[in-house]
């Protein structure tokens, strides 16, 4: 049993790095103190679990909250890659490197097959529970730079004018961005355009 709790005990140690790893986009936006990647992979888990519960059609509650929980793992080897450099690298080059690295996390753990196509659904939305924490996930960005315009903070009108062209797979999803965008009219902040229609996601409720 020691090698196997090594095992764990190494994936566990390198989760923990996810703490002190900031998200780049708030910190070249000039916010001091942003999130760290494992307070929002957090966040993405609580929010895939609320709208779980909004669901009319049954999901795979397991396997979308491990998706949640697993979604930005790959971070602790790769860090979290800015936008200005991803236009660089490329997504499909990002893609390989952090399955890579979810690969080598994951290496010795009895499920980590499981995990790394459950990942993949995620990366590709090809499955309700995927596209369902694909929400989540952009959810959770609003409801970040919704908090830190609370706080004083400006210049991150890009943010919600990308969520509000993004095309959200379930109606929970969309109902929530408006709303959310209404309260933020409310702090002085000028309308953004509708978010637009959900795509029926097959197998998914709304």
């Amino acid at each position: 049993m020691t090698a196997e709790e090594d095992v764990l005990l190494d994936l566990l140690l390198a989760a923990n790095r996810l703490k002190n790893l900031k998200r780049q986009g708030w910190s070249q936006r000039g916010i001091l103190a942003p999130e760290s990647i494992a307070e929002h992979s957090h966040q993405v888990a609580l929010v895939s679990l609320l709208l779980l519960d909004r669901c009319d059609a049954p999901l795979d509650r397991e396997k979308a909250l491990t998706i949640a929980l697993l979604h930005d793992l790959a971070e602790a080897v790769l860090t979290d890659i800015p936008e200005p450099a991803l236009r660089h690298l490329g997504r499909e080059a990002k893609r390989r490197a952090e399955e890579s690295a979810l690969r080598e996390l994951l290496a010795g753990s009895p499920r980590a097959d499981d995990y790394v196509a459950w990942w993949r659904e995620f990366e590709e939305a090809s499955t309700p529970e995927g596209r369902l924490v694909r929400d989540a996930d952009r959810l959770e960005l609003v409801v970040q730079a919704y908090a830190y315009e609370q706080a004083g903070h400006r210049g991150l009108d890009e943010f919600w004018e990308a969520m509000a062209a993004n095309t959200w797979y379930y109606l929970a999803s969309e109902a929530l961005f408006a709303r959310l965008s209404a309260r933020r009219a409310t702090l002085g902040f000028p309308p953004r355009p509708r978010a637009a229609r959900a795509r029926r996601s097959p197998g998914g409720g709304h």
